[in-house]
């Protein structure tokens, strides 16, 4: 029988990082209260300082600011595609007018 991987809020893991970063828990105290690996409560907590710092991390963000920039980013990469795209369009559409081929 397969164990079925628990998943977790952005909210759930700020909440449980910031046990740590500003109510002073260790992370042994932290993942007891919260019931989950002490590893995911370093991990959660490493992603809270970083972003905190203003580093967009790679997964998902875990403060609303940040979840925010992902998006934004996100936005501008397919803008910026499309954008691309037009332009090759458009560059093709002009060379059919120069040299027709009929």
């Amino acid at each position: 029988m397969t164990k079925k991987r628990r998943s977790f809020s952005p909210e759930f893991k700020q909440e449980a990082a910031s046990l740590v970063l500003d109510q002073n828990y260790t992370f042994t105290e932290a993942a007891r209260s919260l019931g989950v690996a002490e590893s995911s409560i370093r991990a959660w907590v490493k992603q809270l300082a970083q972003e905190r710092e203003g580093i967009t991390p790679k997964g998902k963000a875990l403060t609303p600011d940040q979840r925010r920039i992902q998006e934004l980013e996100a936005r501008c990469k397919r803008l910026e595609q499309e954008k691309n795209i037009l332009k090759k369009a458009t560059a093709l559409l002009m060379s059919d007018e120069i040299n027709p081929t009929r």
